[in-house]
């Protein structure tokens, strides 16, 4: 018995699709194959988990899925299937057949036209891939493991054992479609025999049973461009689940997720942004502070009379732009540290120059102002 995919995700019927999203990438970390080598239970659970993601995580095949009450078969297993052999891939009248029931219905008014389906694209698969901070600043390369659905190399994805081929559906002549009604109108729906194809395999292939696919584990090395932003979606081209009977293969898209930095942040102009400390001597006196940039340290100029929160900025120091022929830049808050404690000395040193200021009233801007208010009201 087919699983419900609801439950797979652990996601209620009422589900938004931000939260099947969200269970989805949770699940994906935990049983992912490169955090459970060696365990094919692991590996099982995250073949259910992509399957059921991608007839949930697509609004009309889950809607096909909720009005048929279940009716997509399993990644990779065989039951769940009430129209035969193929169907899968989040298509209730198999691969190759029309998709949905929307199809069905085009015909109605093509007094009993209509054809065999063509061979149906492979569905485009997703992963999510962590990478460091500073990897995500220089460019990368990294290795995926993805459970995916593969052309038969038996059968080279015919489904037809080697020195066979497929046949014409003696049924529907080919036409992968039965007209039902008489009159002006006829309504034209999948052949049963060969679930829309045209084609029937007398002598299914014994390594893929004659689906044209066999399941096997994957690894693929993603290139990640200098700069890349935490989220960021790369599509590997045909490297999703390989097509129906030597249709297209989908393709792959893989979601970087950046690991933070101690250090930099980033910010949604691009730049990065540091916290610099400077002491109370460097902020009055100015002066050189030593900096970090992303391949080095520099040195930046504090002005005197620095105020704390002041920004200084890096121009090209930054993260690269798209494209890769500019980059941003590196901005620093300096941020003045009072000391919680202070020696004796240090404390004279403090009196001494109190005594040097006096008369200087930083606040004196603001009370005449509250005073002059007051006086207005009394």
């Amino acid at each position: 018995m087919a699983q419900d995919y609801y439950d797979v995700l652990g996601v209620g019927k009422k589900a938004s699709q931000d939260e099947i999203k969200k269970a989805h990438r949770k699940l994906v970390r935990q049983y992912h194959p490169d955090r459970n080598p060696d365990d094919k239970a692991a590996e099982e659970k995250f073949k259910e988990i992509q399957a059921a993601y991608d007839v949930l995580g697509d609004e009309e095949k889950r809607k096909q899925y909720d009005s048929g009450g279940g009716m997509f078969g399993g990644f990779g297993q065989g039951g769940g299937n009430p129209f035969g052999q193929g169907a899968a891939q989040g298509n209730p009248f198999g691969q190759g057949a029309p998709s949905g029931f929307g199809d069905i219905f085009s015909t109605i008014f093509n007094r009993g036209g209509g054809g065999a389906a063509g061979p149906e694209r492979g569905r485009d698969l997703e992963t999510d891939a962590r990478i460091s901070f500073d990897d995500a600043m220089a460019g990368t390369q990294i290795t995926v493991t993805i459970p995916k659905s593969e052309r038969c190399p038996t059968c080279a994805g015919s489904g037809a054992e080697p020195g066979t081929s497929p046949e014409t559906c003696p049924r529907c002549g080919g036409r992968g479609v039965e007209a039902q009604g008489q009159g002006f109108f006829s309504i034209s729906q999948p052949c049963p025999q060969c679930q829309g194809t045209g084609q029937i395999i007398p002598t299914p292939c014994h390594t893929c049973g004659g689906s044209g696919l066999t399941h096997q584990t994957k690894r693929y090395k993603v290139n990640i461009p200098a700069g890349v932003k935490d989220g960021t979606r790369i599509r590997v081209a045909g490297k999703g689940e390989a097509g129906f009977r030597g249709a297209p293969s989908g393709d792959l898209f893989v979601t970087i997720q950046v690991a933070p930095s101690p250090i930099f942040k980033r910010l949604d102009d691009g730049n990065l942004e540091v916290e610099v400390p400077i002491s109370v001597t460097e902020a009055m006196r100015g002066g050189t502070v030593e900096v970090p940039t992303l391949s080095e340290t520099k040195r930046i100029r504090v002005g005197a009379g620095t105020q704390n929160g002041a920004i200084q900025r890096l121009r090209g120091e930054g993260p690269p732009k798209s494209g890769g022929k500019s980059r941003g830049d590196i901005r620093y808050r300096l941020n003045v540290v009072i000391p919680k404690e202070l020696t004796d000395d240090q404390r004279r040193a403090v009196d001494q120059l109190a005594e040097a200021m006096n008369g200087e009233d930083p606040r004196a801007e603001l009370l005449r102002g509250a005073r002059s208010k007051a006086a207005d009201n009394g």
